[in-house]
């Protein structure tokens, strides 16, 4: 495969701020910069399939929009006009959004999710749609309808999923801001496998509607390139909306809190290094190690600790998924069911087995899980631990090859348990191998706790990007 022109761009630090400063300044226009970020998309989807769709009148138009405005002296946000991508598994209004399946309907929906209409309010350019696997039941990115999505550090290997196309969009400079999906890890893989940041938020703090048929372990959040750039997006798309029941009525901490002046400097910090499933391969696990001797020079306070309810939290995110799986298959018609991907009709097949006392007592383990996972976090300032154990493998694949395993969480297991858990949890880059693949060390806050998450993330981005080098 042809990986000309090339595919990772120059890293040229946190975008929103800049560009925000250079519209006020008239240095810069959204007009121009869209224009930069379509032809951008355009150029890199024949080689990485990182966009169903391209939304060229759209984002034209919604770019001069933000022109005026800015002209004007009035934007709508720190994000208006910035080229934002949105993953194809969220209405969005007047768009075709076929959740990574040719079993959907190809007509435009009529409305937006929540979390899409808070960013076209604040002025966000939607410039396309990213691919996803098939309803996002796997951690990596390919559809029957798509194709197989590549990672644009090597196109042979995949950019991690469900959030695949929006990652690898983000790592080829297509766009600044890209919306994501976390039901097990599908922000925080493809952020790792891709080589950028995401966060999967506090459950609640993004509004779905309609809601996941994966329940409450289906998260929404922001991903770019620097953890800087995630704080506006969030802001944007956060709030309560009364189509979501799930979300509750509670109100989160602010996304302004943030962490003492010298941190991680007498910063009380669990590390969790081992998975409840799978094995940390030589490494992630060395780069880790880096990371946490880094941390402790600069005076944290690190702690090793087992993650709670660790020989039962497969089973319980196994019994949530699987029987997700089982009750999305039900929205579509039995006689599409030959067109679906094998492995997602494998997994509803399990699901559709357990009885209402197998999802009953799931959910009670889950309850006492999570409620351990306050507790251990009332002790620590922050959890970390490496992003994903396992390097970008072979695209097309759902594990690793060699590993033996049969489902896709068996070898994300520092993830999925936070979607049970709910905690946020945010993603930053570490050394990459000396071949050039990305490797990535994970943060993780008490629940409401976004703001502090992200501003640790930010000290940790800088801090970190030489761990392991």
């Amino acid at each position: 495969m042809s990986v000309s022109p090339p595919l990772v761009t120059p890293d040229e630090g946190p975008q929103v701020a800049a560009l925000a400063l250079a519209y006020a300044s008239g240095g810069r226009s959204p007009v121009e910069v869209c224009e930069a970020a379509l032809k951008r998309a355009e150029e890199i989807n024949p080689l990485l399939n990182a966009f169903v769709s391209i939304d060229h009148e759209g984002a034209r138009a919604a770019a001069k929009a933000s022109e005026a405005r800015w002209r004007a002296g009035a934007p709508l946000s720190p994000i208006d006009g910035i080229p934002t991508t949105l993953k194809d598994i969220v209405w969005v209004r007047d768009w075709s959004v076929r959740y990574g399946s040719a079993t959907t309907p190809d007509a435009p929906y009529t409305q937006d999710a929540p979390s899409v209409r808070g960013l076209r309010e604040a002025g966000a350019v939607f410039i396309g749609l990213t691919t996803s696997p098939e309803f996002g039941w796997k951690a990596v990115t390919d559809s029957s309808a798509f194709g197989i999505t590549r990672n644009p550090h090597d196109p042979a290997r995949t950019p991690g999923g469900s959030s695949g196309g929006a990652a690898a969009a983000a790592a080829a400079g297509a766009g600044v801001l890209h919306l994501g999906t976390d039901g097990g890890g599908s922000i925080r893989v493809p952020a790792s496998f891709s080589g950028i940041a995401g966060l999967k938020p506090t459950f609640g703090r993004v509004a779905a509607n309609p809601p996941s048929a994966f329940g409450t372990v289906a998260h929404i959040g922001p991903m770019a390139r620097h953890a800087a750039d995630l704080v506006p997006m969030l802001k944007a798309m956060s709030g309560r909306d009364k189509a979501d029941w799930a979300q509750g009525e509670g109100v989160l901490a602010s996304l302004d809190a943030g962490v003492t002046q010298d941190f991680p400097k007498g910063a009380r910090i669990g590390v969790w290094a081992t998975p409840p499933c799978g094995t940390v391969e030589a490494p992630i696990a060395a780069a880790f190690a880096a990371a946490l001797k880094e941390l402790e020079a600069q005076g944290a306070i690190l702690e090793e600790i087992a993650l709670p309810f660790a020989d039962r939290v497969t089973d319980i995110f196994e019994k949530h998924w699987f029987s997700g799986a089982a009750k999305r298959r039900t929205l579509v018609p039995e006689a599409k069911w030959a067109g679906l991907d094998p492995g997602f009709l494998a997994i509803a097949d399990v699901g559709a087995s357990f009885s209402a006392l197998d999802l009953v007592t799931a959910g009670m383990e889950r309850t006492a899980f999570g409620a351990a996972m306050d507790q251990l976090l009332a002790r620590y300032d922050f959890i970390v631990s490496p992003g994903v154990p396992v390097l970008p493998f072979r695209a097309g694949d759902l594990v690793p090859e060699g590993s033996g395993l049969k489902y896709w969480h068996l070898w994300a297991g520092f993830s999925f348990p936070l979607n049970l858990s709910q905690h946020p949890g945010a993603i930053v880059q570490l050394a990459p191998t000396e071949g050039g693949l990305p490797r990535a060390f994970q943060i993780i806050g008490a629940r409401g706790a976004d703001g502090a998450v992200l501003a640790a993330a930010m000290v940790l981005e800088e801090m970190l990007k030489g761990a392991g080098r």
